[in-house]
């Protein structure tokens, strides 16, 4: 298990539902074993086992909710 941190820059999220919306998707992914999301800070941190999930298919997730996830 080679548990990782991540923080990932979230843009489009305008209130407290679209962070929720952002942090159920990331919590839902197989490999996720944290997700807080910083509405303000327009960012989300997530620790992941990096055995199972890659950072990209984490933007991924976002990018498919139609958020923006700068490369």
């Amino acid at each position: 298990m080679a548990i990782q941190t991540l923080s990932l820059p979230v843009h489009g999220m305008t209130c407290g539902n679209c962070a929720r919306s952002v942090e159920r998707k990331l919590a839902g992914t197989r490999g996720v074993s944290k997700v807080a999301v910083d509405l303000s800070g327009a960012k989300a941190t997530v620790e992941y086992d990096a055995e199972i999930v890659t950072p990209q298919s984490l933007a991924d997730a976002v990018r498919q909710l139609g958020y923006e996830v700068p490369a």
